[in-house]
């Protein structure tokens, strides 16, 4: 397939036609000359790398961008002027990877915000009834009168689809919507998207999660650099030929080898005992060598991260001892952390990792200042040439250090942040989620850094979602439900289906205990 070829799918008339539409962005040429047709009841899927165009294209179908030039046909009719207000009214909405909820509103208030019945300005329903009768289609199990600051990002993307059925789509634009979700809960999105389709409603499912597009989609249109590579029926597609056609290559494998074991007999960089905190974690208990990879697996809520906090010194330890490096820490700070040699790359890479208004050569190097100053001033060519190595041995594209790093994809951000911990030579790296948002070829150059650490002697804790990633690199792993570790696992001869048994295993005991 050249990267022009098209194969238009669509059997019945299109409810949205996008026709030879370009968009650049600066010198950044982002979507050229690309054309796709989106028929009523299907769901299609853009995928690509992070900068192939998908999520501006899809931002392009809900109104956020302006083609440059081409055109956007919506119901048989060419608009003129488009924009979210007239989308909206159109009846296309878009749910985007970076959540836009108001905090401090409950779940209720945020679903219905902008849409609340009135007279003369005075609202005049309760919305309890209306969110009931949503819910009941939706059945998320969340509660109205929470405020939604208080939600984990997973709860909070819930938020967001309810807020697309509120206004009665008939388009939603779904931008990395299980990126926060565990398996069944994508399991329920994936049966809210089939029932939105057997409406004859219109799904677009922007997403690097490719096992979810084979599951739940019907067309798929593949993105590289701006251009379309091809539309096609799902069903006529593999993982791996798609993946190909997003990279343009032929693929080996979709992980890097893994790092050489580490024998038994090698002294603990880090050892966890019965530890408990303040903020959910219970009895856990954890041992990482120097080389190693070792992973937490359990789902959403199970107190994976919690326990990461606790070991950085971010949440207060209440009971137990963390031993690093043959030193007990009874109490620590992240600064102290840091300054022993740990490191964290959090969860959310926007509220605790990045100063999304700052430069990629301020946000790389915030954490390590001290070793580019002297008397209280910055040695700004040894920072530039310090940060500029470590974007570029993590292949940020492009390596413009110097722009804000709120312009850049959401992979290369994460690259960024990693490149945040990696230039201080830490000992320990500890990873919460660390390809968050990202496509399938920045997630290969975390995956190699990650295995690269190990080769190095840095100690890694892993925590990751996507279970494939903890059973592809990882040496080890402890299973973890209600802030507790619960066994061990060899990854390298465990199967997703016996994890995941094992996970609901660990999950009711803890409710049975509890």
């Amino acid at each position: 397939m050249t990267s022009t070829e098209k194969d238009s799918t669509a059997t019945v008339a299109p409810i949205v036609d996008i026709r030879n539409v370009s968009k650049r962005f600066g010198g950044t040429q982002a979507l050229r000359d690309v054309s796709i047709s989106l028929a009523a009841g299907e769901v299609h899927a853009f995928v690509g790398e992070n900068g192939a165009g998908k999520s501006t294209l899809g931002k392009i179908v809900a109104g956020l961008y302006t083609p440059d030039s081409g055109a956007l046909l919506v119901s048989g009719a060419e608009v003129s002027r488009w924009d979210p207000l007239r989308a909206q009214r159109a009846g296309v909405v878009m749910i985007a990877q970076e959540l836009s909820l108001v905090p401090d509103l409950t779940v209720e208030q945020n679903v219905f915000l902008g849409i609340e019945h009135n007279s003369l300005g005075v609202l005049t329903s309760d919305l309890s009834a209306r969110f009931a009768e949503l819910e009941s289609e939706a059945r998320f199990g969340l509660s109205p009168k929470t405020k939604v600051g208080s939600l984990r990002i997973a709860d909070q993307q819930k938020v967001e689809i309810m807020r697309a059925l509120a206004r009665d789509a008939r388009v939603i634009v779904m931008d990395e919507p299980t990126s926060s979700l565990t398996a069944h809960e994508t399991a329920r999105l994936h049966e809210l998207i089939l029932g939105l389709k057997s409406q004859g409603r219109t799904v677009v499912y922007v997403s690097h999660f490719l096992d979810a597009v084979i599951e739940v989609c019907d067309t798929v249109s593949v993105l590289r650099d701006g251009q379309l590579v091809r539309t096609a029926r799902v069903a006529d597609e593999t993982k791996r030929s798609i993946v190909e056609a997003m990279l343009g290559t032929q693929l080996e494998s979709l992980f890097p080898v893994r790092a050489p074991a580490v024998p038994p007999s090698v002294e603990p960089l880090l050892t966890v005992t019965k530890i408990a905190s303040d903020n959910g974690v219970v009895d856990a208990s954890i041992i990482v060598r120097p080389g190693e990879i070792v992973g937490l697996l359990g789902l959403v809520g199970s107190g994976r991260t919690e326990i990461l906090k606790t070991i950085f010194g971010k949440d207060r330890l209440t009971s137990g001892t963390i031993i690093f490096d043959g030193e007990t820490i009874p109490s620590s700070s992240p600064r102290e952390s840091i300054a022993r040699g740990m490191a964290l790359v959090p969860e959310d890479r926007h509220k605790e990792g990045l100063v999304l208004v700052r430069s990629v050569r301020e946000n790389v190097s915030l954490a390590f200042l001290d070793r580019f100053s002297h008397l209280g001033l910055i040695d700004g060519r040894r920072e530039k040439e310090h940060v500029t190595r470590a974007v570029t041995d993590l292949a940020m594209r492009p390596p413009a250090i110097g722009l804000p790093i709120s312009g850049f994809s959401g992979g290369n951000q994460q690259k960024a942040l990693l490149a945040k911990w990696l230039i201080g030579g830490p000992r320990l790296v500890i990873l919460d989620e660390p390809t968050r948002g990202v496509d399938i070829g920045a997630k290969f150059t975390i995956y190699e850094a990650i295995v690269e650490l190990a080769k190095q002697g840095v100690a890694v804790l892993l925590v990751s979602s996507e279970h494939e990633e903890v059973l592809n690199l990882a040496h080890r792993a402890y299973l973890v439900s209600g802030g507790c570790t619960r066994g061990e696992i060899e990854p390298a001869t465990t199967s997703i289906d016996q994890l995941l048994l094992r996970l609901f295993s660990v999950s009711e005991l803890k409710e049975n205990v509890s």
